[in-house]
């Protein structure tokens, strides 16, 4: 699909939305101004070459007549990534009766559910049913849930998420921002790298909840470009079940720390990577499958 193909899509489902939930109470399009850009670009009025930098944001608010609890609200949060629907769009869901813990894993099963049947298609009203027919089951599990004295302290331990963000941009050569990439990196305990230039990569791995912090921060910075490319999600339960072990935070961590990585720069402005350099370098901490995800292409 083209840009303005893209920018189509999104601009029918948001007006569809509309349509179905007309009340602000249903429906909050918290970025006015970006709709407008979006609009200006796929009815031709836009000057610029491109798609309009801003996305898209939304919030859908829905009631639930959950058994054991009556009503109960639940919200998704909606962005639109540049190249929706061939990518997923970022959504959160929020409800206020369940942990984070449960809400995590809602949001992980979430967008299992889309990549296997909603790829490729515009699916936000497919999330909106999908929340709706699968709350009740984490609204079960949290009344089932026995508040038993804890004997020992290692056999009760919040639920983790352990995550992994491949951050794709445009470029990045502004200084200040490679300079936050690292320091809120370091701030927030997370591993993995940043390579300036020419696309820009940076992967961040640790705690879902700082994760996502970064990419809250680093995302409403002035980008010509900017998307997760990829995400991978690992639900920590400490409680063993079937004699399985749990993995500890750490041992899913593929980097040591955090750096900005540089490969062989060449080009006009000293800015373009080696991306047989870059290739390697996944290689080696076992994330090549990565390169085809961000390329296109297998790397060697």
């Amino acid at each position: 699909m083209s840009n303005l193909e893209w920018a189509e899509a999104q601009l029918a489902e948001i007006e569809l939305l509309t349509s179905m939930f007309p009340s602000q109470e249903e429906l909050e399009l918290t970025d006015q101004l970006a709709l407008a850009e979006l609009r200006d670009f796929v009815e031709g009025s836009a000057s610029a070459d491109g798609p309009p930098p801003s996305r898209p944001q939304f919030l859908i608010k829905q009631k639930l007549d959950a058994t054991g609890t009556g009503m109960m609200d639940f919200t998704l949060s909606c962005a639109y990534p540049p190249e929706y629907p061939s990518v997923l769009p970022e959504i959160t869901v929020r409800c206020v009766g369940l942990s984070r813990a449960q809400q995590t894993q809602i949001r992980t099963n979430l967008n299992a559910y889309l990549m296997e049947n909603c790829l490729g298609e515009v699916c936000v009203l497919s999330a909106v049913e999908w929340v709706k027919e699968n709350m009740q089951l984490f609204i079960n599990k949290s009344l089932s849930a026995a508040p038993a004295p804890v004997k020992e302290s290692s056999t009760l331990q919040p639920e983790e998420v352990f995550s992994r963000l491949w951050i794709y941009s445009h470029h990045i050569y502004n200084k200040t921002k490679r300079k936050n990439i690292l320091e809120w990196s370091k701030e927030l305990g997370l591993s993995g790298f940043s390579m300036p230039g020419k696309p820009g990569i940076v992967c961040v791995e640790g705690p879902q909840s700082a994760c996502e912090e970064f990419w809250s921060r680093v995302k409403v910075l002035t980008w010509k470009k900017i998307m997760i490319r990829h995400r991978e999600d690992f639900l920590l339960d400490c409680q063993v079940e079937d004699s399985r072990s749990v993995e500890s935070m750490d041992s899913l961590r593929k980097f040591t720390g955090f750096e900005e990585a540089m490969f062989d720069p060449h080009g006009n402005r000293g800015n373009h990577m080696d991306l047989g350099q870059l290739y390697q370098f996944l290689n080696e901490k076992g994330c090549c499958d990565v390169f085809q995800i961000y390329f296109g292409i297998e790397g060697r």
